[in-house]
């Protein structure tokens, strides 16, 4: 039997979680810094689902590109293109798409980072072996949006400390939030749930967080949703 399971201790059995609108594929994105892979793995565990996390941690280049942007950043992109595209085969092949999950990460992501950080030679390449790597991810029922100005992204990934990253320039960011928010402007493959985080703690405040789990379990399905709920901070 599957179980969900939450935070406030509350479990929801199969017939409930077929009846119910609980999503079984979640995807959190958002620029860097603002908290999507900590709000993954929170989800995970208050529904008990499976993860999927990127590694960026693998990337050879990532630091390089940190330092020098132009010099590296078909390298870098390649790198993740080629990876993303790993892990959908390897969860293919062990047959996970029926299993829920959590993801921090949509594969459309990638092409957005392409955009912003290859020139137009670079990414017409980038695109021509997009074009010839299998690539099947299934659509998520729930993508969560996480926004937040670039001042708090810029604090945010000072506090975490990560080497590499201290290398990360406000302007990059500016541009990286600009892409993020004109490709949910128009984004509708899935549920959408727009979540403004700047005043609100997801991973530290329980009380924000069930707040946010609340609204996720009453989202309904094929909508746009806006998730505020300080918008007097604003």
């Amino acid at each position: 039997m599957h179980t969900a399971l939450f935070s406030s201790g509350k479990s929801v059995s199969d017939d409930l979680y077929k009846a119910s609108s609980i999503p079984r594929y979640i995807a959190v994105e958002g620029p860097i810094g603002v908290g999507k892979t900590s709000l993954a793995k929170r989800l995970a565990r208050s529904f008990n689902y499976e993860i999927l996390l990127e590694l960026s941690e693998e990337n050879p280049f990532l630091e390089r590109f940190y330092h020098d942007p132009r010099q590296m950043a078909l390298a870098t992109q390649l790198f993740f293109l080629f990876q993303r595209a790993q892990q959908i085969q390897d969860l293919r092949q062990d047959d996970m798409f029926e299993p829920v999950r959590v993801a921090d990460f949509l594969m459309e992501k990638d092409r957005l980072f392409a955009r912003q950080n290859l020139d137009n030679d670079e990414f017409s390449l980038y695109e021509k072996v997009y074009e010839h790597l299998t690539i099947d991810a299934p659509q998520p029922d729930l993508v969560i949006y996480l926004q937040a100005p670039v001042e708090i992204l810029m604090e945010r990934i000072q506090k975490r400390g990560i080497e590499s990253e201290q290398l990360i320039e406000q302007q990059y960011l500016e541009k990286l939030i600009d892409a993020y928010t004109e490709f949910f402007h128009y984004y509708d493959d899935s549920t959408l749930l727009v979540v403004n985080s700047s005043d609100i703690d997801l991973v530290n405040n329980d009380e924000d967080y069930e707040q946010l789990l609340d609204f996720i379990l009453t989202t309904r399905k094929g909508s746009r949703n806006y998730f505020n709920p300080k918008p007097s901070l604003l």
